[in-house]
């Protein structure tokens, strides 16, 4: 599986400098797990206080977009002693392997995580492939 959270083919996605993988993932202001389970991949991102109806997830071509709006309370009253959550629009993009099943992509949102179930089409999936041993049954020549 090829995700990469930079739709550059040639960036790393384990390079901290990379933005959205390891280290650098605060910065896009979506953290995500991803993990493979049996025949699918599910992709959690944590979207607290996201706006429910902005919320979007949308496929192009192998490049999968989530993308939202948190609005907070206005700054200027209070005297804020921290300020660590971002608020306007956020968005994160995964560039998904071949084997993803674009057209069967579901996801719910739940609690301020959004679970993206990303299944892998059988026919593009992976298969481990047996390998004959001619030699050992002839002998050698």
């Amino acid at each position: 599986m090829d995700f990469r959270f930079d739709p550059d083919p040639g960036l790393d996605p384990f390079d901290p400098q990379v933005p959205g993988s390891g280290e650098a993932a605060a910065d896009t202001g979506v953290p995500v797990d991803l993990y493979h389970e049996q025949d699918h991949y599910i992709l959690n991102a944590d979207l607290p206080g996201l706006d429910p109806g902005s919320l979007h997830v949308a496929v192009r071509g192998r490049v999968l977009t989530v993308s939202g709006h948190r609005t907070l309370r206005d700054l200027s009253g209070p005297d804020w002693l921290v300020r660590d959550r971002r608020r306007g629009a956020i968005e994160r993009q995964v560039l998904l392997g071949p084997e993803v099943d674009a057209a069967k992509i579901s996801a719910q949102y739940t609690c301020g995580v959004l679970s993206v179930f990303l299944p892998l089409d059988p026919a593009r999936r992976r298969r481990k492939i047996d390998v004959r041993n001619d030699a050992a049954a002839s002998g050698p020549s």
